[in-house]
């Protein structure tokens, strides 16, 4: 089973058990007038939806994550090429510095070209130099961490909406309002969470 068929799953069993306290609900008004019941399906109803909502979210945070964590690993990548290449025409300039003829007019030049060339591995405005290249991986970084942060807060809204279904669903079964109360702040407070969470407040 591949990670990303475990993380549906996952989020399908979530939705499955939301489903089923819906039934479980409306199966409880059905045998006779029990307000508590159609209250408790309204909520479940609703906090359900919001833990759709948050679940959407997460996934596209995670994405993005994953999307910026590689350009970043790229960039990087891309950079120690560059460095490479920067140390090699250093070493060439040093080597060729140090021969006998190193002041005739064929050798300087060699020199002179490959410090020029070392040079333009460090930086080179508006290409992919050294210090151009540090800077889009930094922003690429920046990015996968506010992504990450966003990801692991609808995470924790959508443990506290499934949690909140539960606690509903049990003051169902009980008949204990305080259950059901309980559940239901709880999940205002989660989708609350979830919601600053996506905006990137938190």
């Amino acid at each position: 089973m591949t990670p990303a068929s475990g993380y549906r799953e996952c989020r399908m069993s979530e939705l499955e058990m939301a489903q089923e306290s819906l039934e479980h609900a409306a199966h409880e008004h059905a045998e006779g007038p029990v307000p508590r019941a159609k209250k408790a399906a309204i909520v479940i109803a609703g906090i359900a939806a919001c833990l759709a909502i948050c679940e959407t979210a997460a996934k596209d945070a995670q994405t993005a994550f994953l999307t910026h964590h590689v350009a970043a690993s790229d960039i990087w990548a891309q950079y120690q090429g560059k460095s490479g290449r920067r140390a090699t025409l250093d070493a060439t300039a040093d080597i060729l510095s140090s021969l006998p003829d190193a002041s005739s007019t064929a050798v300087a030049k060699r020199i002179a070209d490959a410090r020029a060339d070392a040079d333009r591995m460090r930086s080179e405005p508006g290409k992919d130099g050294m210090e151009q290249l540090a800077e889009r991986a930094h922003d690429q970084e920046r990015e996968r961490n506010h992504e990450g942060h966003r990801h692991h807060g609808l995470e924790i809204a959508s443990g506290g909406l499934q949690l909140s279904i539960v606690l509903v669903s049990v003051s169902v079964v009980t008949g204990t309002a305080a259950l059901m109360i309980g559940g239901g702040l709880l999940g205002a407070a989660a989708a609350a969470y979830g919601l600053l969470a996506s905006l990137s407040i938190l």
